[in-house]
């Protein structure tokens, strides 16, 4: 979403990083096309005053500009602004969660227009209360005017294994809200979610029965759904609820779409409410906590290895990262590890997802998308890892040209291509004993502080972009795998292993 306002952004920073020492006009200079890159991305031009006006006053100053980085200190200043505009607080990563301190059952009051993804965003909201909190949650539609609203919400209740309130034709909102909170007192509900109508736009009409709905049912959260495809609309409808209804927060839904980003950077300043929740992705569990500092560090091209650490949690078995280290610490890595990684790759978000979210992948995720390359290398490669004989997997070495030729033929794809997926496990498995001999995960710790993800998979780029007959195309490999050193959460997690 944020990929044109970042690429804009680079370039201005990349230019200040290069010079030595910064003047006045030169910061004046940068924040002037700040400001145009803001205003592009459909960010309101109050929002980009108040930004523009709050970071030019902090980096004019003497302390930044006679630093001996004063470049990396202007983008410092703007990067917690850009928290600051989200919603973060000083030095706080935590996203506003859901404020659930109250009687059960608490209610929580979906409001929104119509086609913003308020029904699906119900049943998210609900599957991750009762995955990760491990609430006792009811749904139920108060939407009588959509066709098949209410038995929409019923699919996604059995989908995510919530119950959803048993539908009676012809009740109003008000009624079925009202049976809603009787149902959900005598189950001993922990969460109640009511999932109201929406409108194709603000009126009297919808106003009113929001209002009617909030005095009957006194819900603990009202959160306003606004589709991030709607641009500075999306600011314009949050105003509107903001002046009827008590909200508590927004759901920003289709963050992974290819909208400017205006909405999520001017929600929170625009409403005084903070963005609570993020749709990224039309699958039920598509759905996560709006971290402002993680935003900002990936709107400015630093990473996100949090959320990266986040999901290769949720995604990694614990019986294949037990069995994946007791190998490591052998340097053993056949084909059968090498799937293994792809289908965690998957899981995690694909190749792309995983390149926005390490710091200095930038330009590697550009070079990507300018040749090609795509998702389906990933399954490309599995298909091949596929039409192998399980002692061919093992022991990748029985692969002579008559087998690579019936391996290709099996996946449907080159035998070049064969020779390409060799290529990279030999690569990976050369770094795998090279871990061992350095002494484990510290010392993958070590060689990634040093060189990089490069360092630490010498040769990979090359294996992985090289892949033209499946959907790749950069020869050259992925560019921008430079060094850095470990953050400190992900060198605890090391620690502790």
């Amino acid at each position: 979403m944020f990929d044109s306002l970042s690429d804009r952004l680079s370039g201005v920073f990349d230019r200040l990083r290069g010079r030595g020492a910064l003047q006045e006009d030169d910061v004046r200079a940068a924040m002037r096309e700040v400001r145009i890159a803001l205003l592009e991305a459909d960010v309101a031009l109050t929002v980009v005053r108040r930004f523009v006006d709050n970071v030019t006053e902090k980096a004019v100053g003497q302390q930044v500009l006679r630093s001996v980085t004063p470049g990396q200190q202007v983008v410092k200043i703007v990067h917690d602004e850009l928290v600051a505009m989200l919603g973060g607080e000083d030095g706080d990563d935590e996203a506003v969660g859901l404020d659930l301190n109250a009687v059960p059952p608490v209610v929580i009051m979906m409001v929104g227009l119509q086609g913003s993804g308020k029904t699906t965003s119900t049943a998210k909201i609900a599957k991750l209360l009762k995955d990760k909190q491990g609430k006792k949650v009811m749904m139920a539609s108060l939407d009588v005017n959509r066709p098949a609203a209410q038995e929409q919400l019923a699919i996604l209740g059995e989908q995510v294994g919530v119950a959803t309130l048993p539908i009676i034709k012809g009740q109003a909102p008000t009624e079925i809200a009202t049976r809603a909170l009787q149902s959900a007192r005598l189950q001993a509900v922990d969460v109640l979610m009511l999932d109201t109508a929406g409108r194709l736009h603000v009126d009297e009409a919808l106003m009113a029965e929001m209002r009617a709905v909030a005095a009957i049912s006194s819900p603990q959260e009202v959160l306003l759904v606004v589709d991030s495809l709607t641009g500075q609309d999306a600011v314009n409808v949050a105003q509107s609820f903001s002046g009827e209804v008590p909200l508590t927060g927004v759901v920003l839904t289709r963050m992974d779409g290819d909208a400017r980003g205006g909405a999520a950077l001017s929600m929170r300043a625009v409403t005084g409410k903070p963005i609570k929740f993020a749709g990224t992705g039309e699958k039920i569990d598509a759905i996560e906590p709006f971290h402002p500092k993680r935003v900002a560090g990936r709107i400015l091209g630093m990473g996100d290895i949090v959320s990266m650490v986040e999901r290769a949690a949720e995604a990694v078995e614990v019986e294949d990262a037990e069995r994946m280290a007791a190998r490591m610490a052998k340097g053993q890595f056949d084909l059968n590890d090498l799937r293994t990684q792809l289908r965690q790759m998957t899981k995690m978000g694909g190749i792309g997802m995983l390149a926005g979210m390490l710091p200095g992948m930038k330009k590697a995720k550009a070079a990507m998308a300018a040749s090609g390359a795509n998702e389906k290398v990933l399954i490309h490669m599995e298909a091949l890892i596929g039409s192998m004989t399980a002692r061919e997997r093992a022991n990748p070495d029985l692969l002579n040209a008559k087998r690579k030729k019936r391996v290709a033929a099996g996946a449907g794809l080159e035998v070049q291509d064969v020779n390409k997926l060799i290529k990279m496990h030999q690569e990976m498995s050369r770094a795998m004993k090279q871990i061992r001999k350095m002494g484990g995960l510290q010392g993958l710790a070590s060689l990634f502080g040093k060189g990089g993800l490069g360092a630490a998979m010498p040769g990979l780029g090359d294996a992985l972009g090289g892949m033209k007959g499946m959907g790749g195309g950069m020869s050259g490999g992925l560019p921008g795998l430079g060094g850095g050193q470990v953050p400190p959460h992900l060198q605890n997690l090391l620690n502790k292993k």
